[in-house]
């Protein structure tokens, strides 16, 4: 009999990925979807990557609702919960955020300990591993960091991943089975879309190189391919040795101008509109006064924070994908489904 896998948040980027790579490996797939709408259009895009459909269902759940998790557990060995908000945009009110990621967290590892499943993998994130430090620190941020509530530059989303990755972990405490959960925890995740849904990391890569961003902040970002971010979800649920780990992920840290110049040459079309210089700090902060999304990040203006994924990579047994690449096929995703 094939084993079947729980992927909360199907839909989403990770989660679609996750949920392919999954069935290229044998696995049969229950996927989540908070609108039962949304199952035809992750049916098709999986299809279209080459995945067999004959392996996959679907049920609906709510984050924020009980109802359906038991019955979405029948039959499953093993589960993916990739599922929780993701927005650039800070709320005005932070538990808008951080309610549904820790409340999500609990109702699916609540519902995967009663149901006897083997192996949780959280999709987790290095927003729950390198904020609120010393912004002077340049050592690599390691699995045994854990941002620092109510530190500088703490955000509503670097709140929620941490609080409900702390969530899972103290229920698998408490359940005496730390060692049947693994937390992966990527930087921003770039690569091939699956449809024409650009999520919020690839969004950016399509601010840099549709006009909307004529000079770069001095921002820095730490990039992963999804498809490194898939295969370590599936190498995690299947390796022994991972019971109990963080794995923080990603190929390396660039900034914005870093990124645009990484594109220019790949897409020569659109390298006229790309970033040509970056933009004072002084006038990022007078910007940030009248939008959110930036406002939201303008603490980390110079900063260049950096990771030890050497774990990750000793899980999937190969050196990850290349920054550039990632980048690189994101945008040309982005062209391709007509985004751009």
């Amino acid at each position: 009999m094939t084993d079947r896998v729980l992927v909360t948040g199907i839909s989403g980027f990770v989660g679609g990925h996750v949920a392919l790579e999954l069935l290229r490996q044998g696995f049969a797939v229950r996927g989540s979807v908070r609108d039962p709408g949304k199952a035809e259009k992750v049916r098709q895009a999986l299809g279209r990557a080459g995945a067999d459909l004959g392996r996959l269902d679907f049920v609906t759940l709510d984050l924020t609702a009980d109802s359906g998790w038991d019955a979405a557990m029948d039959g499953v060995r093993y589960l993916q919960h990739t599922a929780s908000p993701f927005v650039t945009t800070m709320p005005d009110d932070r538990m808008e955020l951080i309610r549904p990621a820790v409340e999500g967290t609990r109702r699916a590892i609540a519902a995967a300990l009663r149901a006897g499943v083997e192996r949780i993998v959280l999709t987790s994130s290095v927003a729950s591993i390198y904020y609120g430090h010393d912004k002077s620190r340049t050592a690599p941020f390691t699995a045994a960091d854990w941002t620092q509530l109510g530190g500088p530059n703490v955000n509503a989303y670097s709140e929620s991943k941490t609080r409900a990755e702390q969530e899972a972990w103290a229920l698998m405490e408490a359940a005496g089975r730390r060692n049947d959960l693994a937390s992966i925890n990527p930087g921003s995740i770039f690569g091939p879309l699956l449809d024409d849904d650009p999520g919020t990391s690839v969004a950016l890569v399509k601010r840099i190189f549709d006009g909307s961003l004529p000079a770069a902040a001095r921002m820095a970002f730490v990039v992963v391919d999804v498809r490194d971010v898939a295969a370590a979800h599936v190498a995690a649920m299947l390796s022994p040795g991972a019971g109990g780990q963080r794995f923080p992920i990603g190929d390396c840290t660039m900034t914005l101008m870093e990124m645009a110049e990484v594109l220019k040459p790949a897409l020569p079309g659109h390298a006229a509109k790309m970033p040509r210089f970056e933009v004072s700090d002084w006038l990022v902060r007078i910007v940030a006064a009248f939008d959110k999304e930036i406002a939201a990040n303008v603490g980390e203006l110079g900063s260049r924070k950096k990771i030890d994924g050497s774990p990750a990579v000793a899980l999937l047994g190969r050196p990850l994908i290349t920054a550039d690449e990632a980048l690189i096929a994101a945008a040309r995703s982005l062209v391709a489904q007509g985004l751009v």
